[in-house]
């Protein structure tokens, strides 16, 4: 089946802070360590102010940490920068125009929300010297941290009661899409299989597969006389595998090298394979269960359905909201 993406009642206009409230801080940060970034030199990057929403200034900081959010820890051409900066400015002013609705709200307890949130989001890192090293990355302090996620909470809570509350999905538009949408519901032939592999590469000498391979057929024997394949795999395989007795889980047609899927394929459950050679060196394949095509029932896919719709219509109200705020609001872009 189709993996749907959970919705994002988090729209275009304000992934950046919303994104940076719920903890993909670390993420960026993470990027930004790297020796290698897509960012120009500090040298190069803006200072003060890069626009100002309704007489709110964005500081070019902010570009920053917009930048390396939607990177990832991707590196881009220079000839590219210019489109970046204009993606990440542009999510900064939908985000503070949403921020600006949503500051009006008053939420019960929202320091406790804040505390709640940070704390998680310091499970995620493996001391407190990561978590703090994540958040210098980003040219923060805790300070700024908590502004972040207050921000974050706020304009969640923003959208949450004025667009997912008030967004239905029927009964007749889930089963439209699943009626137009029928290889999103297929699952393909899938078999489940444990394998030996005895490896080599090019760099192995002719003398090295020759005994590679020979032990491998002295495998193959030890297995036709009954031995049995997860003790052989934990203390001769080379793969990684070998610590699950060999055992690769599911996997469908496409996803392994042609020689081992086309050998794979062909047994039956309880079979083993002779031995097949590819580019990773020489494998003994057991096929241990095998499933055959088939389609997920509406009933079984119903609620995830609902889930993508709902949020594809709440995107398109907030992008309408957007549009429409953007009106009337006072936008200064400064960046040059």
């Amino acid at each position: 089946m189709h993996n749907f993406n959970s919705p994002r009642w988090l729209a275009k206009g304000f992934l950046v802070v919303a994104l940076m409230s719920c903890g993909s801080y670390a993420a960026a940060a993470d990027a930004d360590a790297k020796k290698e970034s897509a960012v120009t030199s500090d040298q190069a990057q803006p200072k003060g102010a890069v626009a100002r929403v309704n007489g709110t200034a964005i500081d070019a900081i902010e570009l920053r940490r917009a930048k390396k959010v939607l990177l990832r820890g991707q590196t881009i051409p220079a000839e590219q920068q210019a489109m970046l900066d204009k993606q990440a400015m542009d999510q900064l002013v939908s985000a503070e125009l949403l921020y600006q609705a949503a500051a009006k709200l008053e939420i019960k307890d929202l320091d406790k929300e804040i505390d709640a949130k940070i704390a998680q989001d310091r499970t995620r890192f493996k001391d407190e010297q990561e978590f703090k090293k994540a958040i210098k990355d980003l040219e923060m302090n805790e300070k700024d941290l908590r502004e972040y996620v207050r921000r974050g909470l706020l304009i969640s809570r923003y959208v949450e009661t004025t667009f997912v509350s008030k967004t239905a999905v029927s009964d007749a538009e889930i089963r439209s899409f699943y009626d137009k949408n029928p290889d999103k519901f297929k699952t393909g032939d899938a078999i489940k299989a444990s394998h030996i592999l005895i490896g080599t590469d090019s760099k192995t000498s002719v003398a090295d597969k020759k005994a590679a391979r020979e032990k491998s057929e002295k495998l193959r024997k030890e297995l036709a006389g009954g031995a049995d394949f997860a003790a052989l795999a934990k203390g001769n395989s080379t793969c990684p595998s070998s610590q699950q007795g060999g055992d690769l889980g599911f996997f469908g047609k496409g996803q392994m090298v042609p020689q081992f899927e086309k050998a794979a394929f062909a047994l039956k459950p309880g079979e083993i394979s002779d031995v097949v050679e590819t580019q990773f060196g020489y494998h003994i394949i057991k096929l241990t269960e095998k499933k055959t095509a088939s389609v997920t029932e509406l009933k079984d896919v119903k609620a995830k359905i609902e889930e993508y719709l709902k949020g594809q219509k709440v995107n398109e109200a907030i992008q309408k909201h957007l549009a429409e705020t953007r009106k009337t609001a006072k936008i200064e872009l400064l960046l040059k």
